[in-house]
């Protein structure tokens, strides 16, 4: 007997893995801007605006290619 697999158990994993490299990457960023003393005032949320800008940048450029 053949059973399918759970694909919506797949989707999930995908997008908590998105949103958890998400976070990693806006901190590494944001540590980084800290380190070399960039900020110039700047916040996480901004950190998390700019990760997210590059985000969507990429998800278009994606589409735009298919």
């Amino acid at each position: 007997m053949q059973f399918e697999e759970d694909k919506s158990l797949e989707k999930i994993g995908q997008k908590v893995g998105f949103v958890f490299s998400y976070f990693l990457f806006t901190a590494i960023l944001f540590g980084i801007f800290t380190l070399l003393n960039k900020l110039n005032g700047m916040t996480y949320f901004h950190a998390m605006g700019a990760t997210l800008l590059i985000t969507i940048i990429g998800i278009i450029i994606k589409r735009l290619l298919q």
